[in-house]
Formats: structure tokens, sequence, C-alpha cells
């Protein structure tokens, strides 16, 4: 048996209700029908039009205490707040070291000019190669520090800042961003609304110094879109944290150093659930831990998030056909066969989520009949 709870995180599974015929046109989901259908309800959190984070990401810091709120109890409806501080964690599952001060994080990113309005790309979306990623922050590196801001990239594509200058800057999601005009999400100072001079400054330095830099030549030369900005977001500052899960299973770099604060078990995404029971099966995972929360092994998925941003519905639903196949019908089959303890789902929209719990008796009250367009909270 892989784990007696399987819990899989899925952001970006919920289209909005007014999107929900297309995105869904043609969608055989069997398994999943069934498991939203005999499932118990959790917590459903509505969310609002203008948080400045993500769904998943709230619940991964509630999930593990990053926050002052905690997550709601069983069938309780929230409101969302707006808190995910994950730089420092992010830093940490990117081999940084966060100590003791305010960390956020920082891409490089594209703003597009639209007719009367600027509107950022999805950084996943770049094509990006690591080594031009690296030589434009080799670039602005110097323009940083220069302005008294502390700097450091352990990967080409997340840099690291530190200031004091920049107070309580709060930052946007990138994701919850894009596509979008950038006015309302560019960062301001929590609280007072006001943008930060020192942000824009810095900013400004970086956007001069890539303008016409070779490497955005050689992109636009092949068509790509230059590197033309950086993008805020996630500050906070590195807490105590406790794992609810005795593994996690990601490719987040957020939901990772999360469970790296949490001294629990790490390691990426399985590709499949038969990949996971494989990896069970052969000792790949540890020996299950004692404690409330026995065997429980969190496991991220996001094939939804690029084709969702881009509003391409005939690629999120052929991933939700590879989810169906790959996931959901196995796990209902190892539930059914009593091979799984319990499967529980949070499921992401844009801005907010449902919690569902399936266990083997569940599957036998066919009285129950939920429908996945009902989870449609947006």
């Amino acid at each position: 048996m892989p784990a007696d709870r399987l819990h899989l995180l899925v952001p970006f599974a919920l289209p909005s209700a007014a999107a929900a015929s297309t995105a869904l046109a043609g969608l055989d989901t069997p398994a999943l029908d069934k498991l939203v259908a005999r499932a118990s309800a959790g917590e459903t959190v509505i969310g609002e039009d203008f948080q400045r984070t993500l769904p998943h990401e709230r619940w991964v810091a509630r999930q593990f205490g990053a926050t002052a709120t905690n997550a709601g109890g069983p069938a309780k409806t929230s409101t969302a707040d707006d808190e995910a501080p994950l730089a420092p964690y992010m830093l940490l599952a990117d081999g940084g070291s966060p100590g003791d001060a305010t960390w956020a994080c920082v891409q490089p990113v594209h703003v597009r000019i639209a007719h009367d309005h600027l509107v950022l790309i999805d950084p996943a979306s770049l094509d990006l190669a690591d080594t031009d990623a690296a030589t434009l922050y080799t670039v602005a590196k110097p323009l940083i520090e220069e302005l008294g801001v502390q700097v450091t990239a352990p990967t080409p594509h997340r840099w690291y800042l530190s200031s004091d200058s920049f107070g309580t800057l709060s930052g946007a999601s990138p994701l919850r961003a894009s596509g979008r005009s950038i006015e309302i999400w560019l960062p301001h100072e929590a609280g007072s609304g006001q943008r930060s001079r020192a942000w824009m400054k810095l900013q400004n330095e970086v956007q001069m110094a890539w303008f016409e830099h070779p490497v955005n030549e050689a992109r636009e030369a092949h068509g790509l879109p230059a590197v033309n900005s950086i993008w805020l977001h996630a500050q906070g500052k590195l807490r105590p944290v406790k794992s609810p899960f005795s593994r996690v299973r990601s490719d987040a770099a957020a939901t990772l150093g999360l469970a790296l604060a949490a001294g629990v078990d790490v390691g990426s995404a399985p590709s499949t659930f038969a990949a996971y029971t494989a990896a069970s099966s052969t000792g790949a995972l540890p020996a299950q831990q004692s404690g409330p929360h026995t065997g429980t092994t969190l496991i991220e998925l996001d094939p939804f998030s690029a084709p969702f941003i881009q509003q391409d519905w005939h690629r999120w639903n052929a991933a939700f056909a590879a989810m169906e196949r790959d996931w959901f019908a196995p796990a209902l089959a190892a539930l059914a066969a009593g091979e799984l303890g319990a499967l529980d789902l949070t499921l992401c929209g844009d801005t907010g989520s449902v919690d569902l719990t399936i266990t083997r008796g569940d599957l036998r009250k066919f009285w129950r009949r939920r429908v996945f367009a009902s989870l449609f909270i947006e």
C-alpha cells in the first residue's frame, strides 16, 4: 500500500463558470465524476477578483502554518485571506539560506504594450534559456546592489531580493497578473496601496540596462519577446512551520520549501499514479511516521496552469483527459480495492479552492450525486 492517505493538490483544475461550457466540451472523466459524486465535502474557499495571490499558494501556506491564519475545518465555507509569504521558502528550496531577513522573489518577464495598457505575459511562456537568464542577471546584479538591495540568484529564473527600503511591499503572483493589464497588480505598500519609489527606481534601472541588450536583440531576431522587466512577488520572512503530511512530492519551489522547512521528506511529483506506487513498492518512499497524519502523502500536480492562463481550453481539456487516465482512474481503483485508505482532492481555480475526501466506504454511497460542475465557485 503506497500510503494511508493520498492528497492531490491540483492548481487551475476549476474553470470559471463562464468558461466551463468551452473548457469541458467533450470531456470524458468517469473516474473523476465518481470521486466527486461520492466525496465528503471539506472546506470551500471563495476568493475575490482582485486578490494578489493564487488559491493553491494560500492553501499550502495555511496548511504548513506560514501565515497568521489557519486552515478551516470540514464542511466550512470561507472567504480567502490574501496571505502567501512564500519567497523565503522558495529560496530555501532553490538552495539558498533565508536566515532572518525578509525576502521577495523576482522573475525576469515580458510586459507587452497593448492598445492603451501594459499586459504581463506568463513567465513560463517566454522560452528563456538558462544561459540567457544568467546573462541578464549578471547585468542587473550590480545595478541592484548599488541601490543597497541584497540579491541572490540560486537559479537563473528566480532571484531573491532583500531590502529594508521595500518595507511591506506587496506584489501579485505572476500567474495572477498574467494576461491582464498590470496597473492594479504592480507592487505597492501593503495597507497604504502606494507605489514603492524604491522598487520603481530599481525596476527602471534594470529595464534600461536590458533595453537593446544582445540577449534581447537575439530573441527578437528569432521572433521571441524581449525580456524587458522584472516582477516582484511573495515577499515574506521565514517562520517556523509544521507539516500535516509525511511526504511531499511537488515541482513547485514554494511547496517544496515549506516541506523542507518542516523537516519532511520531499521529492519531485511523479508522472503517474503507477509511478508513485512503484516508488513505494521499491522502498523509494521512507518508512511511515507515527502521529495523526501517518502515511499522508501530498502530491502537487500542475498540468493546467499554462493552458488556463492562456485560455487554451483544448489543451486544458487534453490535460484533464491525461489526469483521468494517469491519476483519477487508478486512484479510484486503488480505493475500491482497499489499497488506498483515503484520497483527498484540493481542486483550485483562479481565485478559490474546494477540498474533497473520498474513502472506500464513500464509494458505496450511491445516493450522493454531486457533479463536477457544481464545484465551480467563481
